[in-house]
């Protein structure tokens, strides 16, 4: 018996008993389109969170204070002391003594509610230098952002986020109107282009205005200097490292600190960031993964389950083939390839649940899944696999039935 004949007999088989190959198939095609979408979960929200950490911008390096310690002894979180202020950001800036440095934006914050006439809205007022733009990868969508004059000047003028300008401006353009904040009247000059959420707040709902302007109208804080956040733009990809260095070593300075240990301050880089969020995403990724293939041996099992059936119903058949002249090999061959497009059949049907499973999951969760090639063929190559080591073992019980004793039984 050829190869052609032996996948015509194990397919006239199959049809043959259609109702128990198609539960045969289920469990496959279950294990596989849970692991493509948990993988493809996995891969999609990593992707995002990349996609996040790279709009921030480009060769980013964030300067953050350290903690607070309060007169009775507690300790805030990192982030919570008045560390940084203008003086450090001015150092920063100096090409001379951090040449690797291209841009610096000092940012201050303050959650503000925002009037325009009778329709208000809180959000989270930044006050920055013009640097900021270039430097936090971002774009004018509307109108114009502020200018150095208009930071030495103290100029009350803001550029928007979009969420914001939809929010508080329902008709009309809001560039040239007027807003209220903290009390002091600010004019819109700009709006800037969507971004939407980063990993800590929505980037599109913002008011940006001129540190100057920030520190005397709209900053409550004691310390109308101080800043909560340092963006350091480096020169490029290569020069991040030695711009971290500079930075490091110019702030240790500033702040009289001679040990790194000691430092009232915390510099992160986006390779940090996107190292953490990638071994975290990949270890749930492998969680998730690992969960979704218990599924797919419970699969495997039932094609050995469902193969060693149908060897016991076909003992008769095995024996009359075997008098005929079939050697074991034959045999043994013919429940392997029925396994094996037991296997085969379940992974097509698996990978096209889910290919429909990933669009229907990315409109219910609003969040993306992304169903690669490679692991498309590989789940496809694991169901095959499945289905020929399931198969091993009944195909060999079928190979090893004496003629006289299968001919014989009932």
């Amino acid at each position: 018996m050829n190869w052609t004949e032996t996948g015509r007999t194990a397919l006239d088989a199959i049809r043959t008993r259609r109702m128990r190959s198609a539960l045969t198939m289920l469990g496959i095609l279950i294990g596989i389109a849970a692991v493509m979408l948990t993988v493809g979960l996995g891969e999609g929200a990593s992707a995002q969170v990349k996609d996040q950490i790279s709009s921030l911008g480009s060769n980013l390096l964030i300067v953050t204070p350290g903690s607070s310690t309060t007169t009775g002894g507690i300790r805030g979180g990192r982030g919570s002391a008045s560390t940084l202020t203008e003086r450090d950001a001015a150092a920063l800036a100096d090409r001379t003594t951090a040449p690797d440095i291209a841009a610096v934006a000092p940012v201050s914050t303050s959650q503000t509610s925002l009037v325009n006439g009778s329709t208000n809205w809180t959000t989270n007022v930044v006050g920055t230098t013009p640097s900021w733009l270039s430097v936090r990868a971002r774009s004018v969508a509307e109108g114009r952002f502020f200018t150095q004059a208009e930071l030495d000047s103290g100029s009350p003028v803001a550029v928007l986020g979009a969420t914001t300008a939809d929010e508080l401006f329902t008709t009309g353009s809001p560039i040239g109107r007027s807003i209220t904040m903290n009390g002091s009247t600010f004019t819109v000059i700009g709006v800037l282009n969507t971004v939407g959420a980063s990993t800590t707040s929505d980037e599109d709902d913002q008011a940006v205005v001129p540190q100057t302007a920030f520190a005397n109208r709209v900053s409550t804080s004691g310390t109308p200097n101080a800043v909560s956040t340092i963006y350091l733009e480096a020169t490029s990809q290569d020069t991040l490292s030695a711009a971290y260095q500079e930075a490091n070593s110019s702030l240790l300075a500033l702040h009289g600190l001679t040990a790194a240990s000691t430092a009232d301050f915390t510099i992160n880089s986006q390779q940090s960031l996107l190292a953490t969020v990638t071994s975290t995403s990949k270890t749930l990724t492998v969680l998730l993964g690992g969960i979704a293939a218990v599924s797919l041996l419970v699969g495997g099992i039932g094609v050995m389950n469902i193969m060693l059936v149908s060897v016991t119903e076909r003992i008769r058949e095995i024996g009359l083939r075997k008098a005929l002249g079939a050697t074991p090999r034959v045999i043994r061959r013919q429940f392997l390839v029925e396994a094996s497009m037991l296997g085969f059949a379940g992974g097509i049907a698996g990978l096209g649940v889910g290919a429909v499973g990933s669009r229907a999951l990315e409109r219910a969760l609003n969040q993306p899944v992304t169903i690669s090639g490679p692991a498309a063929a590989g789940a496809l190559v694991v169901a095959l696999v499945i289905g020929i080591v399931a198969g091993v073992y009944p195909a060999g019980r079928a190979a090893r039935l004496a003629p006289i004793e299968a001919l014989r039984s009932e």
